[in-house]
């Protein structure tokens, strides 16, 4: 497990390609500005020492030194030390559609987006609690089992796309039956089960399976993300909408947002509905739900003791900076030899 301190410092390392822009512009010009001023051969004899082979090599060298320092400024650290810690929280499963409808792009920038956008900002909010993911369309697969990981949460979410599953459809049925499956540990706390759709094309007998669910302990949240109104789903190539989805008439599909079994979801299972359309406000009210939730402790292994490893990096950094000042500045032997540029 490793921690970045002082993330910030990253910015520098914008310099390094500015670096490198102003030294080909100074090679460009010092190459125009010694052809004006003599040929070729006349420029070996009057300068013998030239070396453009040593000039990209003093460049390379103090690129990787401002890279050295950049790190050691942001500290990364190493943990050493991993301990069981006791918490309290909720066990909180996100079941996210995948279907080819998420690509409509009625609510910004389309419902996939804004599902993950959703979820981002909720996991920001997490104190103590556990997480996992689910992804669905035609079927259930798991994500994320359940953790207190949220980098990698997040970073799992973030991954999540249309193409991970071959079959089309809205199995919701299918994704309250695996979430089950994430709550079969005795130790477990709270169970909560957020569901992010637009509610179409939904299969099976979803109400009697949400009951079921409840009848578990799992009170099941529903974020419609959408509009009624609906939209038509686009088909992209490299982000350009290429056409869009069609049936089998020939005619532009238009897909709508479907409150109404997101609603019955939610009530046979103990818990409410919620529009998506504002990030604050679910965001809100999520925060607000499992605050209002009785905690059970449990527990979580973490690492509590970091070490600092700035001194590998600035110790490299001195190093390059040392072989420039001290080698690179005069005409030696062994740059005689490398010659790659074939100079002389």
């Amino acid at each position: 497990m490793y921690l970045l301190e002082e993330k910030i410092y990253f910015w520098l390392l914008l310099s390094i390609p500015l670096l490198l822009v102003l030294f080909i512009g100074l090679l460009i010009w010092k190459k125009t500005v010694q052809n004006k001023f003599a040929d070729k051969e006349l420029l070996k004899k009057l300068s013998p020492n030239r070396s453009t082979f040593k000039s990209v090599l003093k460049i390379v060298v103090v690129s990787l030194a401002l890279a050295c320092l950049v790190v050691a400024l942001v500290n990364p650290k190493i943990g050493t030390k991993l301990e069981t810690v006791k918490r309290e929280g909720v066990d909180v499963v996100f079941a996210i559609d995948v279907s080819k409808s998420m690509l409509a792009e009625d609510i910004a920038p389309n419902r996939l987006d804004k599902a993950k956008q959703l979820v981002t900002q909720i996991i920001n909010n997490l104190a103590s609690d556990r997480i996992g993911i689910i992804g669905y369309a035609g079927s259930a697969f798991p994500q994320l089992p359940i953790t207190t990981d949220y980098g990698s949460g997040k970073m799992f979410l973030q991954a999540m796309n249309t193409d991970m599953t071959s079959s089309q459809g809205t199995a919701i049925n299918e994704a309250i039956e695996l979430a089950k499956k994430y709550y079969d540990d005795e130790e477990q706390t709270n169970r909560v089960l957020f569901i992010i759709s637009d509610g179409e094309d939904h299969e099976g007998n979803v109400a009697s399976i949400a009951e079921e669910a409840a009848n578990e302990g799992i009170k099941i949240f529903t974020i419609g993300v959408g509009t009624e109104k609906g939209g038509p789903i686009p088909l992209k190539q490299n982000g350009i909408v290429q056409r869009y989805k069609k049936d089998s008439q020939g005619e532009t599909v238009i897909t709508k947002l479907n409150p109404t079994i997101l609603q019955e979801i939610a009530e046979e299972a103990n818990g409410t509905y919620i529009d998506g359309t504002n990030t604050k406000s679910v965001v809100d009210q999520v925060t607000e739900i499992l605050q209002n939730m009785d905690k059970t402790e449990f527990e979580a292994k973490q690492f509590a003791d970091f070490k600092d490893q700035f001194q590998w990096f600035l110790g490299a950094g001195l190093l390059l900076l040392f072989l420039d000042i001290f080698f690179l500045e005069r005409r030696t032997s062994w740059l005689k030899k490398l010659n790659l540029f074939n100079e002389e």
